[in-house]
């Protein structure tokens, strides 16, 4: 049980092929690791979140991207987020974990947790993070295979699933643009919904990829382009989603808090709390957006009237009943 409301499994992805068939593009989503980021991306309006398998492989292992996550902990974290919002959720389902054989289970793990899509590389085994240097793709007939799995699996689970073929071969060994274009021709021929191009290296071939490829979905993680995209560039560009990752910008803040807490102690916390006129009760925002509310209506549909005493007869920072209660 998730005391957060959550819409049904399957709604979600079929709110997500309404989201790219209706919506003003791009979407943009909110990439991060964990429910809670998954829940401030909802709480602030976003109505797409990223999973990233980056992200978590740092936030919940500690670990580096390079291949360690397992299968196992990647689908128990992806069903916590899933059960913590009612947004659909696109998942880095990194290289299939394997062969076509791994790729099916993967498929058939990450559905089960509540995925509304999916996004499936095709580097070797064990991957690594797209941005660093030693990346490795494997053949396009092996890549093609793993796709091939991949639909067949949704198909037999929630057809609605949104499958992308991401190919990181722009700065992979014997990479280029032109491998990239082989290799989404490729993947499009095999029925995949959509594409992600990662690590182009410039706004022209960025363009380049997407007039190869007029009307068709397409997400161009443009992090390796300088000077970066501007909101404007993404929409005339015309892809159909790009993401911003709150996971990373939290990572740069709490190390420069952390940076100032050294020399200041309490006092850093506190001048940050003043200059960025947070309450003590805000400071606790968190209880109020992961569903202390709903243990409150759980206990009034369930204790006594004396067992709701308690609320009366304590002080705290945050009254989960509400303002009204206090």
């Amino acid at each position: 049980m998730h005391l957060r409301e959550r819409v049904v499994t399957g709604l979600m992805s079929r709110e997500l092929r309404r989201q790219l068939r209706e919506d003003k593009k791009p979407l943009i989503g909110i990439s991060g690791a964990t429910p809670h980021h998954a829940q401030l991306t909802e709480a602030a309006g976003f109505r797409l979140f990223f999973h990233s398998g980056s992200q978590a492989a740092a936030h919940i292992l500690g670990l580096p991207d390079a291949g360690l996550m397992t299968l196992t902990e990647a689908t128990d974290n992806l069903r916590r987020i899933c059960q913590a919002v009612s947004i659909p959720v696109i998942a880095d389902c990194e290289n299939g974990y394997g062969t076509v054989v791994n790729t099916t289970r993967a498929v058939h793990e990450y559905i089960a947790a509540g995925v509304a899509g999916f996004f499936l590389e095709d580097q070797i085994f064990p991957k690594r993070c797209g941005y660093t240097k030693g990346v490795e793709v494997v053949s396009i007939d092996e890549a093609c295979g793993k796709y091939r799995a991949a639909i067949a699996e949704r198909d037999k689970m929630d057809p609605d699933v949104v499958i992308i073929a991401r190919t990181d071969s722009r700065a992979a060994v014997g990479g280029g643009l032109d491998e990239v274009l082989r290799r989404c021709d490729a993947y499009l021929s095999v029925g995949v919904d959509m594409l992600m191009v990662m690590a182009l290296q410039s706004r022209e071939e960025m363009r380049k990829v997407l007039e190869t490829f007029p009307g068709k979905d397409i997400y161009i993680n443009a992090t390796s382009i300088r000077p970066a995209l501007t909101s404007a560039e993404f929409e005339q560009m015309g892809v159909a989603t790009y993401n911003i990752s709150i996971s990373k910008v939290a990572q740069i803040m709490m190390e420069r808090f952390l940076a100032r807490c050294r020399e200041s102690g309490a006092d850093a916390f506190n001048d940050f709390a003043r200059e960025a006129d947070v309450s003590p009760q805000k400071t606790l925002g968190y209880l109020e957006l992961t569903g202390f509310p709903a243990v409150v209506e759980l206990e009034r549909r369930f204790l006594s009237r004396e067992a709701l005493a308690k609320y009366d007869g304590s002080i705290g920072e945050y009254d989960p009943r509400g303002t009204s209660a206090t």
